[in-house]
């Protein structure tokens, strides 16, 4: 995450109508299903804000955390739809240029689904890394929230 401090920014809440918070990820979001993203909703929004950036991953990959989606330049809204792409997107860890739903190898993983509300728009190509997108976010993160869900494979 950018180096600034959590106590330089505020909060924003970020839920989902397809999971509660340490909820079970339905199979419709996930590799064994239509690996569609889960619709998502930002409330506490600044004011200020430009724009919403959006990184999702799994910190409990074997390899370490391993990267599921990126996207930024999102249109400051409260509702990102069920399999939208709501901005520009990055590479991700299965070297694609979109959602990668939850996929573990086994056992339960989480995935936290990490929004941020940003001061600006940002200059960064589709199919930017997430290292370039967290140097592009440094002193433009207002607000930040997250939400977290699990899922195990049938």
């Amino acid at each position: 995450m950018p180096r600034q401090t959590v106590a330089a920014y505020g909060i924003l809440d970020v839920s989902s109508e397809a999971f509660t918070q340490n909820g079970t990820i339905p199979v419709r979001y996930a590799c064994d299903g239509d690996d569609v993203s889960p619709p998502l909703t930002i409330n506490k929004i600044p004011a200020q804000a430009k724009s919403l950036a959006l990184i999702v991953e799994d910190p409990d990959a074997p390899g370490g955390t391993w990267l599921h989606w990126l996207a930024w330049n999102i249109p400051v809204v409260k509702q990102i739809g069920e399999n939208e792409v709501p901005g520009d997107q990055g590479m991700n860890d299965f070297g694609k240029i979109s959602y990668g739903g939850p996929c573990p190898p086994s056992g339960t993983h989480r995935y936290i689904f990490k929004v941020y509300a940003l001061d600006d728009l940002l200059d960064l190509t589709e199919g930017s890394s997430k290292a370039e997108l967290e140097t592009a976010m440094q002193n433009h993160i207002l607000a930040h929230g997250q939400l977290t869900g699990v899922y195990k494979r049938p």
